[in-house]
């Protein structure tokens, strides 16, 4: 196994496609608690978060093409601040990456229930069979999900615009719905605040593409394009629809739905082709997200592993180039989301990822700004505009992501994330006991530009 390498199979407009097909989804389930928070509010949020998000995208795009290896932000980590502090942030970089197909998996369920109801007591069983069966599919060519990714994601991006120009033409949309009811921002400063921090979930999946840079099959200074397209394409496409559903009813009762976009359609006796067209869409949005997601925590696994802060088996390859023992471990934490996702599931989960991606934000921007001090004659082949100020607000945004939050997580999300920072330094001190005993096998790697060149020679 040892002589088997990830494949470069991954093209520019395949990245486009996992990379922003990863940021798009879940409006179909998510709408109601868009509008919980701030009403149609949200529809000028996403665009305004992006713009925000931008000098975090220029640091991760700098980073990846100075170091672009599978470990991402373990390596910048740890080349910034040590082997220690690096396992830390992919600890949590795995966090927001692993609670996203679980998350998926929900979603799915939401939507086979318009077409044929699921009993509450098929629901769990159901999912889990959902996340097994996108990992059957992910032990096959890395290409295969790319071209699927593409596929899905243009599909679902044109299905969408359909669907939300029926909603503004149907002779039932009405600015009154919105001006009437408390206002694009009915919540106030407070719903404005956290909507800025936990709608950045719908964000969260530009920071995976660096994870699968050892495939991709152009250059790494092209990935710039890659991420800012993940933050503006998805930013676009969300203000138009929740713009869209917020003309057809006051927020409020759009906030009470399961599913706004069918809902809404059947209100207005719209034609059932554009519910169903919605619910495709929806259905798409899903497995875009779920298998960027699933594909880059199986990186993050095998990515640390490279370093020896993981057991050397998660660098497996199957024939295909897959990580599969990483994929196991994905599936099993999957399983495990699955089955302590509680009925308040997507708040529970915003928040969650949230703050672990604020985390990472605010020590992205750290390292890019330390490596430039630290190793300046280090090549960059993309070099973020802007000088020490655009790190500095990157690092901003991800404290204000964390406090707002930090706000919307309940005592169990407190509780839960504690043992998972618990789970984190058992594994770290269960890493370092095993290195003792076998130190030259477990000696832990710092990658640098100079090992580019070799992991170049041996990729196939």
């Amino acid at each position: 196994m040892s002589d088997r390498k990830l494949k470069r199979n991954l093209t520019f407009i395949h990245m486009i496609a996992i990379a922003s097909g990863s940021v798009i989804g879940g409006w179909l389930a998510e709408a109601p608690y868009w509008f919980s928070v701030t009403g149609a509010g949200g529809a000028i949020v996403f665009p305004i978060l992006a713009l925000l998000l931008i000098p975090v995208g220029l640091a991760f795009s700098e980073l990846t093409a100075m170091l672009p290896f599978a470990s991402s932000v373990d390596i910048w980590t740890t080349n910034a601040f040590g082997h220690r502090a690096g396992w830390a942030a992919q600890w949590m970089m795995f966090l927001i990456q692993i609670v996203e197909p679980p998350l998926m998996a929900f979603i799915f369920i939401t939507a086979i229930n318009w077409f044929i109801p699921i009993p509450p007591n098929m629901t769990l069983w159901v999912a889990i069979g959902i996340i097994f069966l996108w990992y059957i599919i992910s032990n096959f060519n890395i290409g295969l999900t790319g071209r699927l990714a593409t596929i899905f994601f243009f599909s679902m991006v044109v299905i969408s615009i359909i669907v939300a120009v029926t909603l503004f033409t149907s002779g039932h949309w009405s600015y009154s719905n919105i001006s009437e009811h408390g206002g694009m921002f009915p919540s106030g400063f407070r719903g404005i605040f956290i909507a800025f921090a936990v709608f950045s979930l719908k964000f969260i999946g530009f920071e995976m593409t660096p994870t699968m840079i050892e495939e991709t099959n152009f250059p790494a200074s092209k990935m710039w394009k890659v991420i800012l397209s993940a933050l503006f394409v998805p930013a676009i496409l969300y203000f138009f629809v929740v713009m869209a559903m917020s003309g057809l009813a006051p927020w409020g009762e759009i906030a009470g739905m399961s599913m706004p976009e069918p809902e809404l359609i059947a209100k207005f006796g719209l034609p059932g082709i554009i519910a169903i067209a919605a619910i495709v869409a929806g259905i798409l949005h899903a497995l875009t997200t779920l298998m960027g997601f699933w594909t880059s925590s199986a990186r993050v696994l095998y990515g640390a592993a490279q370093l020896n802060q993981l057991p050397k088996a998660l660098t497996k390859l199957n024939k295909h180039g897959q990580p599969y023992v990483a994929n196991i471990v994905v599936l099993l934490f999957s399983i495990f989301f699955c089955l302590f996702t509680g009925t308040n599931w997507v708040q529970y989960i915003y928040a969650v990822s949230c703050i672990a991606a604020g985390v990472i934000y605010f020590v992205c921007c750290l390292d890019a700004l330390v490596l430039r001090r630290k190793h300046p004659d280090w090549e960059r082949p993309y070099r973020a505009p802007g000088g020490d100020w655009l790190f500095i607000i990157g690092m901003i945004v991800g404290v204000w992501i964390i406090i707002g939050s930090s706000l919307e997580l309940e005592l169990n999300g407190y509780i839960s994330l504690a043992i998972y920072f618990a789970i984190g330094i058992v594994v770290n001190l269960l890493m370092d006991a095993h290195r003792k005993k076998n130190p030259k096998e477990y000696e832990l790697i710092t990658l640098t530009p100079a090992d580019i060149e070799k992991k170049d020679k041996v990729a196939n």
